[in-house]
């Protein structure tokens, strides 16, 4: 687990952990479903995750709708989820981003609190391997081809292999960023 400071938002550190070989998925989105206030992350399906910048992109907007009381999610860590989306349709945001009863691979987020209860919390219920959120954990575990339908990035074309590129990141982030402009 990581505590990440956003520069201008000190006062709210993200605790961020990537699991890998999550056992227990239908557990963890049973918990947020039932609002089990113990279990206040954002809970994120790695696959549609392109990178680290992207992930602390939706906390930054999150955190800044919060603080200027612009949610339109139940709290901030449902803003996180949300703010993933290239569209404003949040029940869509949740089915693409957010955790599903096969996900695998995870990150968990939690804005603000203490890191060594929310290290032990996290430990403490989700069967995975906890690892460190880095590009290049995230390129093994990401699925370019729906991260590009979601984002409607071009198609690779016939004979080239899918990957995406940093060009793509700053397209998913611009559309990310337009949302609701």
């Amino acid at each position: 687990m990581e505590t990440v400071y956003l520069p201008h938002l000190p006062s709210h550190p993200l605790h961020i952990c990537l699991f890998e070989q999550v056992q227990n998925a239908a557990f963890l989105r049973r918990q947020l479903l039932e609002g089990n206030t113990d279990f206040e992350y954002a809970l994120i399906d790695a696959s549609v995750l392109l990178s680290k910048n992207h992930v602390l992109a939706s906390c930054f907007r999150s955190i800044n709708d919060l603080l200027n009381q612009r949610l339109k999610t139940r709290n901030v860590h449902s803003e996180i989820v949300f703010a993933l989306s290239p569209n404003s349709n949040i029940a869509e945001s949740f089915r693409r981003f957010g955790l599903s009863d096969d996900s695998k691979n995870i990150v968990a987020i939690k804005v603000g609190g203490d890191r060594a209860k929310v290290e032990e919390h996290l430990l403490g219920n989700v069967e995975g391997k906890a690892v460190e959120l880095t590009d290049e954990a995230l390129a093994g575990m990401h699925d370019a081809a729906r991260i590009r339908k979601i984002y409607r990035l071009e198609a690779p074309k016939k004979g080239e292999v899918n990957v995406l590129s940093r060009e793509s990141e700053a397209l998913l982030l611009g559309s990310m960023a337009l949302k609701g402009s």
